[in-house]
């Protein structure tokens, strides 16, 4: 890590009296002390954005540009060392975090891109005899002073997706990072900041604070804030967005992905996709596979393929190159994912597939023992479980479920999850997936859209018709084809529909969404 201390607000770097430890989520190490603002920086932060914000609206396009392909660099030349600190950070597999910086490095380049594209148009006004002799085109201007509040699991790439796409659309940026995650986000800040002090430009155009929730009310009902953008949970962006308004809200919130597999799809494909989709980084992402939706015919083959590929994901260490599951973010996080596989279990769930020492039992199935909890998948009540690794062993009949402990969730199948319960219905941000089956695919596109979120959905199939259908008919931000829901191109718009949120990220649409239009009508003097 190389930036100073102190949080970066105004033109420097200011001491907080406050510092909380950054732990690492496997083994509860200390990675770094960071500091924490309170409301009174947050202020400080917006008066200084307001301050800079007409400077920052007319630097030239030739400079934004230059800034951002100055980070581009910056963060490319410390590739290893931005990996490195984002597993200890995160506690995310290291393949992950490869990913996640060859995207934020996409973001940089694309948005440093996308500034000489920022333009409007002209239009005939000579459409009514009253518009004859009119000159008309529309510009667009940065909507002014941007939050940028982040999630927990991504940080440096939700960063970057906020800070990029703002400055270049000549808008002055506070970011909020996650508290259990600010040091890549404080590293990526400084590097915006150098870059634009070697360009002249007021370091004030990138600040950010961290903070509990006053500090984050403080940055979103400020009225001089011109935009907000979000991501994380519902029911937080929901409050946001109420507060907020009038001031226009940008929300990247929760999801609880379908994949759905049709009676004609390529089945090792398939099971590829729904191990690799559910599992990566640790379950910690919004569009990873959670619901996995099989026409009936092919279901009980389509387990076969997952309970042969599960033994090979590794669980462990995210620090080891060949780990695929690791902590979870917290013990909290970890505590609910177990309660909500329980509760599953409990209304006629079963464990599909586990580790060594998996039991069964009439009216409840316990989740794998050990220090690491091992594969499951979900369907319709009353099913026994379907598979288990060697040393699987029957149990009398449990009348609750216990999913032991350890600080490691090793990936779970579930099988039959009924509705109402949460590990089908809300995002359950862990290793765990839930399989049910449907009489055809049109059963499957319906259920897909039951539910309140909309974010990514995916379909496996040979069939054109069937694709087409699926983009014409599923409720979702984005429809993919024979490949997992969490593929994502971030030169797409992306962003979700219903409780997934609202707005679109990716650098031109989010520069779109930071600007606004600005109308121009010449009559021209004789």
């Amino acid at each position: 890590m190389k930036f100073p201390a102190g949080l970066p607000i105004g033109e420097s770097w200011i001491e907080t009296s406050d510092r909380a430890p950054v732990v690492f989520p496997y083994d509860g190490s200390a990675v770094a002390d960071a500091p924490v603002g309170d409301v009174e920086l947050a202020r400080r932060s917006i008066d200084h954005a307001v301050g800079v914000r007409e400077t920052v609206g007319r630097l030239p396009s030739y400079l934004r540009r230059k800034v951002l392909q100055s980070v581009h660099s910056a963060v490319l030349a410390e590739r290893d060392a931005f990996v490195d600190l984002l597993v200890l950070e995160t506690g995310k597999p290291m393949i992950d975090c490869r990913v996640e910086i060859d995207r934020t490095l996409l973001t940089l380049e694309t948005s440093a891109e996308e500034v000489a594209r920022l333009h409007g148009e002209t239009v005939p006004l000579d459409l009514l005899p009253s518009g004859e002799g009119l000159q008309g085109f529309w510009v667009r201007k940065p909507i002014g002073v941007v939050v940028g509040i982040t999630g927990f699991n991504y940080p440096l790439l939700l960063a970057a997706h906020k800070v990029a796409p703002a400055f270049a659309a000549g808008c002055p940026i506070i970011v909020k990072p996650a508290p259990q995650t600010p040091l890549a986000t404080l590293w990526l800040v400084h590097l915006m900041r150098s870059a634009l002090a070697d360009a002249g430009a007021p370091e004030s155009a990138v600040q950010l604070i961290t903070g509990g929730s006053d500090v984050g009310a403080t940055l979103t009902t400020d009225g001089r804030i011109g935009a907000v953008s979000f991501t994380g949970s519902a029911a937080v962006g929901h409050r946001i967005a109420r507060d907020a308004a009038p001031t226009k809200v940008l929300l990247e919130l929760g999801s609880n992905s379908a994949l759905v597999v049709a009676e004609d799809a390529d089945l090792d494909a398939a099971a590829d996709a729904i191990i690799r989709g559910g599992y990566y980084a640790s379950g910690q992402a919004c569009i990873s596979v959670q619901r996995v939706i099989a026409v009936e015919s092919v279901r009980e083959a389509l387990l076969e393929r997952l309970g042969a590929r599960l033994p090979a994901v590794v669980v462990g260490d995210p620090r080891d190159p060949d780990t695929r599951v690791s902590a979870l973010i917290n013990p909290q996080s970890t505590e609910r994912v177990r309660t909500w596989v329980e509760d599953a279990v409990r209304a006629g769930a079963t464990i599909a597939y586990g580790a060594p020492g998996t039991s069964e039992s009439a009216t409840a199935a316990e989740v794998p023992g050990g220090d690491v909890l091992g594969p499951i998948a979900e369907g319709a009540p009353g099913a026994t479980i379907a598979y288990g690794a060697p040393g699987t062993a029957s149990s009398e009949s449990a009348t609750s479920p216990e999913v032991p402990g350890g600080a490691v969730l090793g990936p779970i199948v579930l099988t039959d999850v009924p509705d109402g319960q949460l590990a089908w219905d809300e995002e359950i941000f862990g290793p765990v997936i839930a399989v049910r089956s449907v009489p055809d695919v049109a059963s499957a596109l319906r259920v897909v859209n039951e539910t309140r979120y909309g974010l990514h959905a995916s379909v496996f199939t040979s069939s054109l018709e069937t694709a087409f259908a699926a983009i014409d008919r599923l409720e979702v931000g984005g429809v993919v084809i024979n490949d997992v829901p969490g593929f994502r191109s971030d030169v797409m718009p992306y962003g979700g529909v219903k409780d997934s949120g609202t707005g679109r990220e990716g650098p031109r649409f989010a520069i779109e969404e930071l600007t606004t239009t600005r109308m121009a009508i010449i009559r021209p003097r004789p």
